[in-house]
C-alpha cells in the first residue's frame, strides 16, 4: 500500500534521475576533468596491474565506465550493453561460468560421489604428524566443527600444532573477524597428544607424517591397532603412490589418499586419491569430509604424482629448462603471468623451495630408472642446491632477498653458469611451451585413467595451481583453441623443442575428428 502511494504521488523532481538533472556533475570529475581523468589513469593501471590484460570482463568494465562518462547516459547504456555483449561472446566468459560455478558447484555437491553408499559425516578426525600440513588440517576441521585428535612424537610437537589454530583465531580477533568464544570453542575440540590410544574413537585418519614410505608404514601399522575395524585412513601425501603406502595396511579397501595443498586454510581444493584397491565408502567418506570442511574436492586415480602435481612439476621444469637456454627469467615469469597464473614457474620454484624440486627429481629418477626423462633443469636445481640457494626460506635463490625476506630481484649469478642468450626467445613461443607442456599432462591423465571427469581436470586446475582462470581450465582452453590446431602446434612445439611436446594419441584422435573435449567427455556427452 505505502510503494503503491508513493508511486500514485510521485512528482517529476521524484522521477528525475540525478545524471538527468540539469547541472549534475559526475562525482570526483569527468575523464576530460582533470581531476576525472587522473582517476582514469590510476584504474587503469591498477585493473592491468591485477590481472595482466588476461581477464577480458575487467577490461570490458573499465571501458563501459569510461567511454560512458564522456557521453549522454542513453548512449552510454547502449556502449555498456556492447560491450556486455562482447563478453558475452568471448569464449573466456563461457568457459569461466562453466568451469568456476558450475563444474565447482557440481563437484561439491556430490557429483562423483559413489551411490549408495550411506551419510559418511566425520565425528571425530585423527591427525598424525602436527607440523605445517598437519596444523592446517586441524584448523580447517575445528572451524568446521570436527572433533579432533593432534599426534606427534613430542607433547611440545604437538602443542605447537595447537597453537597454529590459536594464532589464526587470534589474528581474526584482532581484525573483527573472530570473536575469543569462536577461539575457545575451536581449540576445546583439538586433543594434542603423543599417546595413539587417544585415536580409539575416530571415524576418520589422515596421515601427515614425514614423506618417507617406510615412517608412514610403520605409523600406519601403529594406528591400525588402536582406530576402530571400519575408520578409514588416509595419507596426505603429494607425490607417493598410494597403492604402494596402502601395502602396510591391513584393511586396503579404507586406504585413501586426501592430498591438500599448502597453506591448507587458504586453499580451495583438496585431492582425493583412489589406490587400487580403495573401497567406496572409503571414497565417499573423503568426499563428505571435504564437503564439510567446505573445500573442493577432485577423484583421481593412484598414478605417480597424481593430478596437480603431474602438471606442475612439468611448469616449474620448463621454467628452469628456458633459463638454461639463455632466456632472461623475467620473460619467462611475465610471460607467464600475462597469461592469467598468479605467478611465473621461476618464481614458484623459489616459493615451493629448490631442495623439494631436486628431493623429486632423485626420487623419480630412483623409480624410473632409465625411462627417466634428464634434461637441463636438473642441472640447473642441483647446481642451485649445491650453493645453498634454496629459495625464499633461504633468503637466497632465483631471487636476491633483503634480510626481510622480501625479494630484492632476479639473481644474476646464475648468469655465470647459464649465459643470457643475445636474442631472447619469442613471447608466443615461451607462453605455448608453459601452456602446453601443462595441458598435455592433462590429457595424458584423462588418457591414463587418472582422471576420470574432465570437469574436475579443469576445476582441479585452476583452484589448484592457479591455471589460467580466464581458460576455464586445460581442458577448456584446449576447445577454445581447437582440438586441430592444437594437434598441429604440437608438432611444431616437438620438432623444435623435444619430445615431452609429442601430441596423445587422444588428442591425435579428436583432432582428426575436430572434438571438443566436452563434446566428447563432457556430462552431457556421458548422459546421452
Amino acid at each position: 500500500a505505502a510503494a503503491k502511494e508513493w508511486v500514485l504521488n510521485a512528482k517529476d523532481a521524484d522521477i528525475l534521475k540525478p545524471w538527468d538533472a540539469k547541472g549534475y556533475k559526475m562525482p570526483g570529475g569527468a575523464p576530460y576533468h582533470p581531476a576525472g581523468f587522473m582517476t582514469f589513469v590510476g584504474a587503469n593501471a591498477m585493473v592491468n596491474g591485477k590481472t595482466q590484460g588476461a581477464f577480458p570482463a575487467a577490461k570490458a568494465l573499465l571501458s563501459a565506465v569510461y567511454e560512458g562518462s564522456l557521453v549522454p547516459f542513453d548512449t552510454a547504456l547502449k556502449i555498456e550493453a556492447r560491450w556486455f555483449t562482447n563478453i558475452l561472446l568471448n569464449p573466456s566468459s563461457s568457459a569461466m561460468i562453466r568451469s568456476l560455478f558450475l563444474n565447482k558447484e557440481a563437484l561439491e555437491k556430490g557429483a562423483v560421489r559413489p551411490e549408495g553408499v550411506a551419510d559418511q559425516r566425520v565425528k571425530k578426525l585423527g591427525v598424525l604428524g602436527a607440523g605445517m600440513m598437519g596444523a592446517g588440517i586441524t584448523l580447517v576441521s575445528v572451524q568446521a566443527g570436527i572433533e579432533v585428535v593432534l599426534i606427534d612424537q613430542t607433547q611440545e610437537a604437538a602443542d605447537k600444532g595447537k597453537a597454529y589454530s590459536a594464532s589464526f583465531f587470534d589474528k581474526g580477533i584482532a581484525r573483527k573477524k573472530s570473536t575469543e568464544e569462536k577461539k575457545a570453542a575451536a581449540l576445546d575440540l583439538i586433543t594434542a597428544t603423543t599417546d595413539l590410544d587417544a585415536l580409539k574413537g575416530c571415524d576418520l585418519i589422515i596421515e601427515a607424517v614425514f614423506e618417507d614410505p617406510a615412517v608412514k608404514a610403520e605409523m600406519t601399522k601403529k594406528v591400525e591397532a588402536v582406530i576402530p575395524e571400519d575408520c578409514i585412513f588416509a595419507s596426505n601425501t603429494s607425490t607417493l603412490p598410494i597403492t604402494e603406502l596402502a601395502k602396510a595396511s591391513s584393511r586396503a579397501d579404507q586406504f585413501i589418499g586426501i592430498h591438500f595443498f599448502s597453506p591448507v586454510e587458504k586453499m580451495a581444493l583438496v585431492e582425493i586419491i583412489k589406490g587400487a584397491e580403495t573401497g567406496d565408502r572409503a571414497v565417499a567418506k573423503s568426499l563428505d569430509y571435504v564437503r564439510q570442511i567446505r573445500k573442493t574436492p577432485i577423484v583421481v586415480n593412484d598414478a605417480r604424482f597424481f593430478y596437480a602435481n603431474r602438471c606442475i612439476i612439468p611448469y616449474a621444469n620448463e621454467g628452469a629448462r628456458m633459463i638454461t637456454e639463455g632466456a632472461a627469467p623475467q620473460l619467462v615469469d611475465h610471460a607467464a603471468q600475462l597469461l592469467g597464473f598468479p605467478v611465473g614457474p621461476v618464481q614458484l620454484t623459489d616459493e615451493t623451495s629448490i631442495d623439494l624440486g631436486a628431493k623429486i627429481a632423485r626420487a623419480t629418477k630412483a623409480a624410473m630408472g632409465n625411462a627417466y626423462p634428464a634434461s637441463q633443469a636438473d642441472d640447473l636445481i642441483f647446481w642451485m642446491e649445491d650453493l645453498g640457494r634454496l629459495g625464499r626460506k633461504a633468503n637466497a635463490g632465483f631471487f636476491d632477498y633483503d634480510e626481510k625476506g622480501k625479494r630484492q630481484g632476479y639473481w644474476k649469478g646464475m648468469h655465470d653458469k647459464f649465459p643470457l642468450a643475445e636474442e631472447q626467445p619469442d613471447l608466443r613461443d615461451v607462453q605455448d611451451r608453459l601452456m602446453f607442456v601443462q595441458v598435455l599432462e592433462a590429457v595424458r591423465a584423462l588418457e591414463e585413467g587418472v582422471l576420470e571427469d574432465i570437469r574436475e581436470g579443469d576445476v582441479g586446475a585452476i583452484l589448484g595451481w592457479g591455471f589460467a582462470p580466464w581458460s576455464g581450465g586445460p581442458f577448456s582452453w584446449l576447445d577454445i583453441i581447437g582440438t586441430p590446431y592444437a594437434a598441429e602446434r604440437c608438432d611444431q612445439l616437438e620438432a623444435q623443442f623435444g619430445e615431452r611436446f609429442k601430441c596423445p594419441d587422444l588428442l591425435r584422435e579428436m583432432a582428426e575428428k575436430n572434438q571438443t573435449f566436452y563434446g566428447r567427455f563432457g556430462p552431457d556427452a556421458k548422459a546421452a
